[in-house]
This record gives structure tokens, sequence and C-alpha cells, in this order.
């Protein structure tokens, strides 16, 4: 079963594409949000026999693409679950797009360092967890260089994009959130990040 979960999970995702493209609150908003997937997918398709991730990393990568999803289809200032949340909390914004800036870093850790370790003379320790968090927070600024030349280039059409709701300190929250999210992630799931990379590394050398 487990060899067959990746596919499982690509077949529910492409599904969730679909339906998230389906009469989307905006189309050209939900292009760039779901962009990353049209990347990610081949990738990680041609990459499957020469390079298969560990469970962990693949069901990180789905949860992702669902954020995604949802955020490309309604945009993120107008998610349902970011309203519920805002009405139950008293909030000011509708805080979806913090959730998938925290996940831009969370999931991001994990690919990251499962990267680092297989390919690098890089052990499990303190330089290993400060380079992948260096590597976590260079790419929220490097998408933030992207939301700063879509708002360039769309002006005032590129505000779905870039959700930030009027909070003129948005780029350093996105950043700071992909921060936390990947501090998060190494502390909390490396040991069984390892303990997936090693029974991976033993079966293909079997």
């Amino acid at each position: 079963m487990k060899s067959f979960e990746p596919l499982i999970l690509l077949g529910i995702a492409l599904l969730a594409l679909i339906v998230s493209g389906i009469q989307p609150h905006d189309r050209i908003t939900w292009i760039l949000e779901v962009f990353p997937i049209f990347i990610g997918v081949p990738i990680l398709w041609l990459t499957y026999r020469r390079f298969r991730l560990t469970p962990l990393l693949y069901r990180l990568i789905f949860i992702h693409a669902l954020i995604l999803m949802v955020g490309g289809h309604y945009t993120y200032a107008q998610v349902p679950l970011g309203f519920w949340v805002q009405d139950l909390f008293d909030l000011s914004r509708n805080h979806y797009d913090r959730l998938g800036h925290f996940a831009q870093g969370f999931v991001p850790a994990i690919l990251a360092r499962e990267i680092l370790l297989r390919r690098s003379p890089l052990v499990a320790g303190g330089w290993l967890f400060f380079l992948v968090t260096c590597v976590c927070l260079a790419f929220s600024a490097c998408y933030e260089f992207l939301e700063w030349w879509a708002a360039l280039i769309g002006g005032a059409g590129a505000d779905a994009f870039l959700g930030a709701q009027g909070d003129v300190w948005d780029t350093q929250w996105d950043m700071f959130l992909a921060l936390i999210g990947a501090i998060t992630a190494q502390l909390i799931l490396s040991r069984l990040h390892d303990r997936q990379l090693s029974d991976l590394l033993a079966e293909m050398d079997r």
C-alpha cells in the first residue's frame, strides 16, 4: 500500500485541482496561486524512480497543495474558513493567508532537510537545522519578490493575489510565519522524518 500512496495522493490532488478551477473567484489569481503545483507535480513524477521521497514528505506536499488550491479558488482574503476563524476570535482580517505562509515554511523545511541529508555531507544536528531554516526563509523572501513584481505589473488587479488586506506589514508577517513554520516542522517532525528516511534508504538498497 505504501508504494501506491504517492499515486493515490496524486490522483486526489489532481481531482481537487480540477474542482478548484471550476468558476474560481478570479481566474488569473487562481492560476498564480496554483502555479507551484504545475511546476512541482511534473518534477515529482519525473524523479519518482531516481529520487523517491519519504511518505511524510509526500503527505505534506499534498496538504500544501490543497491549501494553495483553496486559496486560489476563493482568493486568500475570501476563504470561508478564514472568515469563520475571524468571527470566532473576533479578528480584524481573514487570516487564511497566514496559514498559507506558515505552510510555506513548514513543508519546504522537510523537503530541504531530506535533500540535504541525502545529497550533502550534512548530518542531523545544529548546522542542518540552521541551514534548512535559512533555505526556507530565503524561499519565502523570493516568493515575496514575485508578489512585488506581480503588484508592479498588475497594479490593483494583483490585489487578490497579494492578499494584503490593507496590512502594511503583510510582507514581514508572511516571511515571519514561514520562518516559524520551518522551525516548527523541524522541532516536531525531525525524529519521524529520520526514521522514515532510514527505512526508505534501506528499502532502496535492497
